[in-house]
């Protein structure tokens, strides 16, 4: 029982130093010497999980994920198809804008939770590996995203759950800053891609839902500082030292 309670202490431990290092990392890349270039996987990354909030948000409401297109220059296209009402499409757009803030809530939850976060790498690879094979139609997407799946596979088998903690947690936070640093997509009727300029995403809840972009924009960031506050809550909770009484 002691040693049981031991291991979790270590593992609540680990989590909270993981998460501020991790914090520091990411706060500090953009003054670090190659800094940009540490971090240009993270843009990568970032728009990734905006990308699949539409598309998954699609399949939720009866729409088809079509294909997914991931450049070099941080961008990327959702194409999503079928038949739909103004609210699925809606749902749609907003899905990608909350994207990041639910992938960095995930992964707090997941930070905190040594094991768990070791299983959740290798599934998260494969999905990405599913992906490569069923959306993405672009080779820097394939290259990129098939990268970073198989990475995450090779990981969780080969390394210990502490890498995994670790990782879980850079990618966290890295999300949640994302979701501030690229704020200004909030308040934009405009988005400049590979493929050309296309209406924002608030754009086009403006125009489904009648409102305002730059209301659709508060709304849609509000939600997503709220579901990080959500996954910040959880991980402290979770990692909160409890008396020997209450371990267990």
């Amino acid at each position: 029982m002691r040693d049981q309670i031991n291991l979790r202490k270590s593992e609540r431990v680990r989590a909270r130093v993981a998460l501020v290092t991790a914090t520091l990392i990411c706060i500090l890349l953009p003054v670090l010497p190659f800094g940009g270039v540490v971090g240009y996987p993270m843009l990568l990354l970032s728009t990734l999980a905006h990308e699949m909030g539409h598309g998954l948000t699609a399949m939720l409401v009866g729409l088809e994920f079509d294909s997914f297109r991931l450049y070099a220059n941080g961008s990327g296209v959702a194409m999503i198809g079928g038949a739909a009402g103004r609210l699925s499409l809606a749902a749609t757009a907003a899905g990608g804008l909350i994207g990041p803030a639910v992938a960095g809530a995930v992964l707090f939850w997941l930070s905190a939770r040594a094991r768990l976060a070791q299983i959740a790498m290798m599934v998260f690879g494969a999905l990405m590996l599913t992906a490569c094979a069923l959306v993405i139609r672009n080779v820097f997407g394939l290259v990129f995203v098939g990268t970073v799946g198989g990475s995450l596979i090779y990981a969780g088998k080969r390394f210990g759950t502490g890498i995994a903690q670790c990782t879980a947690a850079v990618l966290a936070v890295q999300m949640a800053l994302s979701v501030f640093s690229r704020a200004d997509y909030l308040f934009t009727r405009t988005a400049m891609t590979s493929e050309g300029a296309m209406p924002s995403d608030v754009a086009q809840l403006a125009d489904l839902l009648f409102l305002p972009y730059w209301f659709w924009g508060v709304v849609c960031g509000a939600i997503s500082v709220g579901v990080l506050v959500l996954g910040l809550s959880a991980f402290w909770k979770h990692t909160k030292t409890q008396s020997p009484a209450t371990e267990g």
